[in-house]
């Protein structure tokens, strides 16, 4: 595997990035580590000391020993940054059940049928989601020092990705973090290139009475990918002649436009804002250690108000530089000319105001929470077709509430629910109701069941597609997804598992011929997993298995058994001073028909016309850790060496057996 010239430009570009960033904190970081602790002076000479001048509720801010955790806004489950071995290798974005188009930033779709659960209006495109920063999933850091993490991988064909995170609080009740992510991949077939750009930032910060508490985050994401249409035939992966996959011919084969970029591409960008704050009343206490040298704050909270502010764009677009009639076929009729394009634009402005009020019930510990408020949204969705444009305008209103508690310590009940109900609009009626208990019992394991209904729109890319050549607008139905789960976990057995109950009724989807349907009777799609992992000394057999069902006559195809397993040895050495798990992985799944795809609609469609059937895909690892560095070598698509390529969906196979290579390297100021 050779690194081109392009590698090296943007490894050196991260690195520099990265290290002006590093550079940048660590004046501040300094100050903050050592300035809490230090005695008064006066100019150069120390004063004697007196613990009296000294009270401090800042002491963990000088530890050596960094501390750090996320949360989710308003949760105190408490998340810790990974720092295992046993999967590093495993490759980011289709974890655990997603599969792409065989190239990475490809177009992605669960295996694991898994309904879309946002109620009110969308746009609707979400081929990439697997990629992007939303602003809703974002974590909120806490840490005692600056703490940075550097994450590079490579793979053959330019295959790399770049990521920078970096967290510190500017003061212990103040937190910022940042991140950016740069992804290229040109893929081993024609004309196949994805280059993505993802970059996120949010900010932590309580009052010091603790009253007064924000949350705010900023996504943003752009994905390119341009598309060739998949390859003619499967039959080309077994001729001679086409051993460098790069030659072999492709759905938009456009060798007199470039012989490395398609003139069909479709862009995917958003920009989103969220603001949440609280201001919160309640008794505050004030509590000393044993010396009265340090002190803390704690309020218990009773009664608050808070709000939440979400301002978001998307933009989906399509182009088309060098259309031709035929490939438009299966959606309209129409005579292109060779000096015209053909493009289409979707955006989406939305923002979302809501108002609510929450009541706290009990200690710290085991705290019911309530909430009840009312929103207020606008959504405005633009078609623009280089010669005009359609323009709708929704405002809404919508009422909501939560109840929740959590289980911060073992052997504690956690429950929470929450709905929201449309009042006025074009989404009036959609309504989502969410409710799950559980429990976490020290021997047994943790139990939880819910349960989840919902009644949405159609997304607007369903009931519009215009260009300057055609206008497809569709009337559809609400959709209703009604949803029972119970699950098993437990630490101790290495042992999870648990059971899924979808039923979809006025299903929406793309049919055979690309274009939007909707199922009018209600099916039902059952979900089976489990996983077990084995220790035999330095052995480790880690299973997973999935099985679905739906049924007869359902607009859903998807794998009825998924497997994964993975032998691997795992020790430390050189006196624990290296960590290592090596081995091999096995993928598979049963013969189906796998959803096509659409660059037209942006979209997977169903189709019952072409059945894939795998062998099973594998692939040889070694993963190290030295002290805060983790890293990985593998060998992947390893069957390839005894068969043709796996195909992810109709004209798209997987690629040849590759190298990859990546690490992860965490900083600590």
């Amino acid at each position: 595997m050779l690194l081109n010239k392009g590698t090296y430009r943007v490894a050196f570009k991260v690195i520099i990035l990265w290290s002006l960033l590093f550079t940048a904190a660590a004046p501040s970081s300094y100050g903050q580590i050592n300035q809490p602790g230090a005695p008064p002076t006066l100019g150069n000479t120390p004063q004697q000391q007196d613990t009296t001048t000294r009270k401090t509720n800042t002491n963990k801010w000088s530890s050596n020993d960094v501390q750090i955790h996320g949360i989710k806004a308003w949760s105190q489950q408490r998340i810790y940054p990974d720092s295992s071995i046993h999967t590093f290798h495993r490759k980011p974005f289709i974890q655990p059940w997603r599969r792409d188009l065989g190239n990475m930033g490809s177009p992605v779709r669960d295996l694991l049928f898994t309904p879309r659960q946002q109620i009110g209006l969308s746009l609707g495109y979400h081929i990439f989601d697997a990629y992007r920063f939303l602003p809703g999933e974002l974590l909120y850091y806490n840490t005692t020092r600056p703490y940075s993490e550097f994450t590079f991988r490579l793979g053959s064909k330019a295959e790399q990705m770049a990521q920078i995170f970096h967290t510190q609080n500017i003061r212990p009740n103040w937190n910022v973090a940042v991140q950016y992510r740069k992804l290229t991949s040109p893929g081993f077939y024609k004309i196949q290139r994805n280059n993505f750009d993802n970059a996120s930032a949010t900010t932590h910060y309580t009052s010091k009475n603790q009253r007064y508490t924000l949350f705010g985050a900023v996504a943003y994401n752009k994905q390119q990918h341009d598309a060739n249409g998949g390859i003619l035939a499967d039959s080309l992966l077994n001729d001679e002649r086409f051993g460098d996959r790069q030659t072999i011919p492709v759905g938009f084969d456009n060798d007199a436009y470039s012989v490395r970029r398609s003139s069909v591409t479709n862009m995917h960008r958003d920009l989103s804002v969220l603001v949440q704050q609280r201001y919160t009343r309640g008794p505050i206490d004030t509590l000393y250690n044993e010396d009265s040298t340090q002190f803390s704050t704690h309020l218990t909270p009773r009664f608050s108000i808070s709000h939440r502010l979400e301002l978001s764009t998307e933009k989906f677009q399509y182009k088309d530089l060098r259309p031709d009639s035929l490939r438009y076929a299966p959606l309209f009729q129409a005579t292109i000319p060779a000096s015209d394009s053909v493009q289409m634009d979707q955006i989406w402005h939305r923002a979302d105001n809501r108002l609510m009020l929450d009541g706290f019930i009990g200690p710290d510990e085991k705290q019911l929470q309530f909430s009840a408020g009312i929103g207020i949204r606008y959504d405005q969705f633009t078609t623009a077709y280089v010669s005009g444009e359609d323009k709708r305008n929704v405002f809404s209103n919508y009422l909501a509430g939560t109840i929740g508690k959590e289980a911060l310590e073992k052997g504690q009940w956690f429950y929470q629910a929450n709905a929201q109900f449309y009042l006025t609009g074009q989404p009036a009626g959609d309504f989502l109701l969410n409710a799950g208990l559980g429990k976490s019992l020290k021997q047994i394991g943790e139990l939880s069941i819910g349960f989840r209904q919902q009644l949405s729109e159609a997304p607007y890319n369903y009931t519009l597609y215009q260009n300057q050549y055609t206008r497809i607008e569709n009337s559809l139905s609400k959709q209703s997804v009604t949803l029972l789960y119970g699950q098993y976990r437990n630490e101790k057995w290495k042992l999870s598992g648990g059971v899924r109950n979808y039923v979809p009724g006025n299903y929406i989807y793309l049919d055979s011929n690309q274009l939007p349907a909707q199922h009018p009777d209600i099916f039902s799609l059952t979900q089976a997993w489990a996983r077990k992992a084995f220790h035999v000394g330095i052995l480790v057999l880690d299973n997973e298995i999935v099985f679905q069902q739906a049924t007869a006559n359902a607009p859903v195809n998807v794998p009825q058994l998924m497997a994964r397993h993975q032998l691997s040895i795992e020790s430390r050495l050189f006196r624990n001073a290296l960590q290592i798990a090596t081995g091999i992985e096995v993928r598979y799944h049963t013969a189906y028909h796998a959803d096509g795809y659409s660059p037209f609609m942006g979209r997977f469609y169903y189709q019952t016309a072409y059945m894939v059937n795998n062998k099973p895909e594998g692939s040889v690892f070694f993963n190290f850790r030295i002290k805060r560095m983790r890293a990985y070598i593998m060998m992947d698509q390893v069957q390839q060496f005894l068969y043709t390529n796996n195909i992810a969906a109709p004209g798209y196979p997987l690629q040849n057996a590759m190298l990859r290579f990546g690490f992860c390297w965490v900083m600590i100021n």
